[in-house]
């Protein structure tokens, strides 16, 4: 029996893990419940976890380690390479001739525009990124936000963003963020987040585009709840993460 331990303990403790990754947070009385051990237990495995630094314990729980440092666009482009490629991809299929799309900052929806060949569209940015590849781009008209830039995100941000916002609706709009889980999707700018909640009161339905890393992931600023997100757009997803969008009446398309 004592043999058998340990090796029980490492499957518990990743399935609490995983449920603290897709959900943001979770309370030792629902991890008793889940799991069917005792408190006591569960506070071990919350140390345990917490001294190889994969979760934060709280007072009554565990929270997902957030991102401590924003890297810049450029560092970031490379990574998860492939899965956003194939987001972008599946995203794509989404934009149908004559449509009005917002695309953002982000790496991932920056992989859209540097695709968007094929079809007759309006686009709004904020993304310096985004301008720039659909700069020579025939069959694509496009806006830049006017603002103030953000060298950090390669975006434009601020009030007058903001404001200027406030004259356009489109059809979808393509956003990003650095963090997803049951409480919202998330990102580690303010001013960021600000223009990413007013595109997400303008636009019509609102795809979010994100690689599987950002679930489980609480960042700075929350930008809106899952119920304000029509769609999912992703490379891979757990059964919790397919719960909370099921509970959540968000579509999850896996590519």
């Amino acid at each position: 029996m004592s043999a058998e331990q340990p090796v029980f303990a490492e499957e518990r403790q990743q399935k609490i893990l995983a449920m603290v990754n897709a959900q943001g947070r979770v309370r030792i009385a629902e991890l008793v419940t889940v799991l069917k051990v005792s408190e006591p237990t569960i506070r071990k495995d919350l140390s345990a976890l917490e001294d190889q630094r994969l979760l934060r314990r709280t007072h009554g729980g565990a929270i997902a380690t957030q991102s401590q440092v924003e890297r810049t666009i450029d560092a970031r482009s490379d990574l998860h390479g492939a899965a956003k490629d194939l987001i972008a991809k599946a995203c794509l299929a989404e934009i149908g001739p004559g449509d009005a799309i917002f695309l953002d900052s982000g790496t991932t929806v920056q992989r859209i525009a540097d695709q968007l060949d094929q079809v007759h569209v309006n686009v709004l940015t904020n993304a310096l990124g985004v301008a720039s590849a659909l700069a020579d781009k025939p069959k694509v008209r496009h806006t830049l936000l006017g603002g103030s830039v953000r060298a950090l995100g390669g975006t434009v941000v601020g009030p007058v963003a903001v404001e200027t916002l406030a004259r356009f609706t489109v059809n979808t709009a393509f956003i990003s963020a650095s963090g997803f889980t049951q409480e919202g999707v998330s990102v580690a700018d303010v001013a960021e987040a600000q223009v990413k909640q007013a595109v997400v009161e303008r636009a019509r339905r609102v795809v979010l585009a994100v690689d599987s890393s950002k679930f489980g992931v609480q960042d700075f600023v929350t930008v809106c709840p899952l119920d304000r997100i029509d769609v999912v757009v992703t490379e891979e997803a757990s059964a919790d993460v397919r719960a909370i969008c099921a509970e959540h009446g968000v579509e999850l398309r896996v590519v």
